[in-house]
């Protein structure tokens, strides 16, 4: 916990966080969810469960004079048995939009995989840390600390040397976004430029980011969280774990797309709402998952299992899943017109991978997440797209 003396404390409340859909009160603090409690009771395994509490896209929003910043928290970190443990997660500050300084919290709670088909997990309790930022430029300004992507986060206390007042409404469009593991972050390195939240930036929304690592699998519980959330604008990013996960075949996953956008449009009639297929994977272009762990080259890659003969009879792909989207979307936005369509291989193709390839042949790098979140902003926000502020 923080040493530092003569410091304000101020207590966290909802009106301090943003980008989450739930306070858990715990024994330590407050526990960010990004979906309400209805929705987690519903939850079928425990790797959503995970995915959703790590606060991608969660972030603290205030203003203050401090030049000095403590925030305590219990990080929950998840490693491989078998594996070296990864760095902490990373803290970023930014002062008036711009990364400023960043920090990391050591110790924490430890979720320890011990099979990483089943995601059966050991939990070891450890202590709080502190995130300590110092040496902030002097005066007034919005101060932003983005919670790590990839760790579960309990917040405790924010303390400063100077008083904190919650940041001012801006009057920013809200962006709900959904996704799979790429959306939550995966192999990026830092909470701030995961591809949603640097598409954000450019598009000057605020980001309400439902990617869930491995779960972007049409959940009913989803599509009502969604429904239920105040939006200016929805995207959902479909097809990569519905085929990796090989959840689904075509006769169930069409009337469940149908049925996911049915629901968020109970709430949203009239949102723009843009339906985003996968981006560019080889190992799932042609070849129908399940995906499993290849760890044949000392480093852990993955590999697609299913045949491609049998997507005649109905198994995903991904150049399948693309067709099927875009073919929604085509019969819906007649009577739509606020439905959209982005092919994932416009964020990231064939020429993209050539130059940026996926490290473990599933996730983009942190140049990838650039790349997409660059193309995103420039496909939607811009260019008369469908998340621009006025269309030609």
């Amino acid at each position: 916990m923080s040493t530092e003396q003569n410091l304000i404390t101020t207590p966290i409340t909802a009106d301090l966080l943003r980008g989450h859909l739930d306070l858990e009160e715990t024994a330590h603090g407050l526990l960010p969810h990004r979906l309400p409690a209805r929705a987690r009771r519903q939850i079928p395994d425990d790797r959503l469960a995970v995915a959703e509490a790590q606060p991608s896209g969660v972030r603290l929003a205030f203003r203050t004079t401090a030049t000095t910043v403590d925030l305590d928290t219990l990080p929950t970190k998840r490693v491989y048995r078998g594996f070296p443990p990864p760095p902490d997660g990373v803290y970023d500050l930014l002062v008036d939009g711009r990364l400023t300084a960043q920090a990391t919290v050591s110790g924490g709670n430890l979720l320890t995989i011990t099979d990483l088909q089943t995601q059966t997990a050991e939990f070891t309790p450890g202590p709080a840390g502190t995130a300590h930022f110092t040496g902030l430029p002097a005066g007034e300004k919005d101060i932003e600390i983005w919670l790590p992507h990839a760790e579960i986060t309990e917040v405790i206390a924010l303390r400063t040397d100077g008083p904190v007042e919650p940041a001012p409404d801006k009057a920013r469009r809200v962006w709900l976004h959904h996704g799979s593991s790429i959306s939550h972050g995966s192999n990026a390195v830092f909470p701030s430029t995961i591809w949603p939240a640097l598409a954000a930036s450019a598009g000057d929304v605020e980001l309400i980011n439902l990617g869930f690592g491995g779960s972007a699998l049409a959940d009913p519980f989803t599509a009502r969280a969604m429904r239920d959330t105040p939006a200016d604008l929805i995207s959902v990013k479909l097809g990569i774990n519905i085929v990796n996960s090989d959840a689904m075949r075509l006769r169930a996953f069409v009337p469940a797309v149908h049925g996911f956008l049915d629901t968020i449009r109970e709430g949203h009639p009239t949102t723009p709402l843009l339906l985003v297929s996968p981006i560019l994977c080889p190992t799932h272009e042609h070849t129908p998952g399940p995906l499993m762990p290849d760890l044949s080259g000392g480093t852990l890659r993955f590999k697609a299992t299913g045949d491609p003969a049998e997507t005649a009879a109905g198994r995903l792909t991904l150049t399948i899943v693309r067709d099927v989207l875009a073919d929604i979307v085509s019969q819906r936005s007649a009577e739509d017109p606020n439905l959209h369509y982005l092919d994932g291989l416009d964020l990231y193709g064939e020429s993209d991978h050539d130059e940026l390839p996926l490290p473990d042949a599933i996730h983009p790098g942190p140049e990838g997440h650039r790349r997409i979140g660059e193309n995103f902003a420039e496909l939607a926000f811009a260019n008369n797209g469908p998340f621009a502020l006025t269309t030609g």
